[in-house]
């Protein structure tokens, strides 16, 4: 919850400022750049470490980047400083983030094999991601009604208690065995994880295909110029269509907790994908709320298939004491790929114009399952 509501105050706030979707798109190249360049180090590290122990100290260093971001909406500093100071200010307080991230993100999901048994994991890979998108949907909606009621002040409060529920989520773990031990130069580990993806063919192009499908459909990160210039339908509507890919992949994730996918997974992602950039196109010429809103919800179960199809390969074909190096990697592809998708975005939409760039994306989605396709046989007929 704390990370949707920083990502969707944050967002409006710098539009806000600048009225410039490319000030947007930097947002992600702040946090891109960090997540991206630390994550081969941060699976070794993952590995070599009691993963309760990493997420404790990298959520307490996330609760004192909140603590930056209150500092930037307290009433004496928005005196002193002038907007621009506040819109790098903020970029430099995302950069931080994109740093605990990348030691973060792969943590959380490397930490889910030593908490259930193994022949459980493809059913707790669905019960986390469809926990972490009622948690999204709940942080985009709660950061739209409080944008439109109150303050940032108080928006970055409610964030900064969310962090510490998590943080007493995380001591209330047992501690965890550490996985890799003995003395490995860190290169020859990173390299390790590496060969292990590249030859791996179903993990690599899950991976892949999510990339490109993120970093092209990321039509998300320019809702706040649909919702501001184009919708006109204020905060809370932002804070709905900011939800409406959560609430969609809520919805087909529980489908799946109740019926599993048992045969035919490898296509069936790569219908997902098509369908997702289908609803991109429609969601970037629609000038509807309802419509757009519809779109981004049936984008986003299309999403939620595509989430487990891709956890579960990760999961299920990755050994136990590499599971922080493929997370590592995992987060490069997928993560990153958000952040790095915020930024291209931005800046297609400086070159092409909003509207002409999010239907490019979605065009350039469809693309990529094209590609891959006829180009990766062993996902398309991959079945777990």
């Amino acid at each position: 919850m704390a990370l949707r509501m920083v990502t969707t105050t944050i967002g409006w706030r710098i539009y806000e400022i600048t009225h410039n979707p490319f000030a947007i798109g930097l947002i992600g190249l702040s946090e891109f750049l960090p997540a991206f360049g630390l994550a081969l180090y941060a699976g070794h590290v993952i590995d070599k470490s009691d993963k309760r122990l990493l997420l404790l100290r990298t959520t307490f260093f996330y609760l004192l980047c909140v603590g930056g971001l209150l500092a930037l909406s307290f009433g004496p500093f928005l005196k002193l400083l002038a907007n621009h100071w506040i819109q790098w200010l903020t970029y430099l307080v995302i950069f931080c983030t994109g740093v605990i991230r990348a030691f973060a993100g792969p943590a959380l999901s490397a930490i889910i094999a030593q908490i259930v048994p193994k022949e459980k994991l493809p059913a707790a890979v669905t019960l986390n991601t469809s926990a972490f998108l009622f948690a999204s949907v709940i942080g985009h909606a709660t950061a739209g009604f409080l944008i439109a009621n109150t303050t940032y002040l108080v928006s970055f409060s409610v964030v900064g208690a969310y962090v510490i529920i998590a943080w007493c989520c995380f001591f209330s773990l047992s501690p965890k065995q550490i996985m890799v031990t003995g003395e490995k130069k860190t290169w020859e580990s990173i390299k390790e994880g590496l060969r292990f993806v590249l030859r791996t063919k179903e993990v690599l192009g899950a991976l892949a295909l999510d990339l490109f499908a993120v970093l092209f459909g990321g039509a998300v990160a320019l809702i706040p110029v649909y919702a501001r210039d184009i919708l006109r339908v204020g905060p809370i509507g932002f804070g709905w269509l900011n939800a409406a890919e959560d609430i969609g992949s809520i919805a087909v994730i529980l489908t799946l907790t109740l019926r599993p996918l048992h045969r035919r997974q490898g296509k069936t992602l790569l219908y997902a994908v098509t369908g997702f950039g289908a609803c991109i196109i429609v969601f970037g010429l629609s000038k509807l709320f309802l419509l757009s809103f519809i779109a981004l919800m049936v984008s986003g179960m299309m999403d939620g298939i595509s989430v487990v199809i891709r956890g579960t390969i990760v999961q299920v074909k990755t050994p136990d004491a590499m599971r922080g190096r493929v997370s590592a990697v995992n987060s490069m592809f997928i993560n990153s790929s958000n952040e790095l998708g915020q930024f291209e975005s931005g800046v297609m939409a400086k070159l092409l114009g909003v509207i002409p760039s999010v239907v490019f994306g979605g065009c350039m989605t469809i693309a990529t399952v094209v590609t891959t396709w006829f180009k990766a046989p062993a996902l398309r007929n991959m079945e777990y």
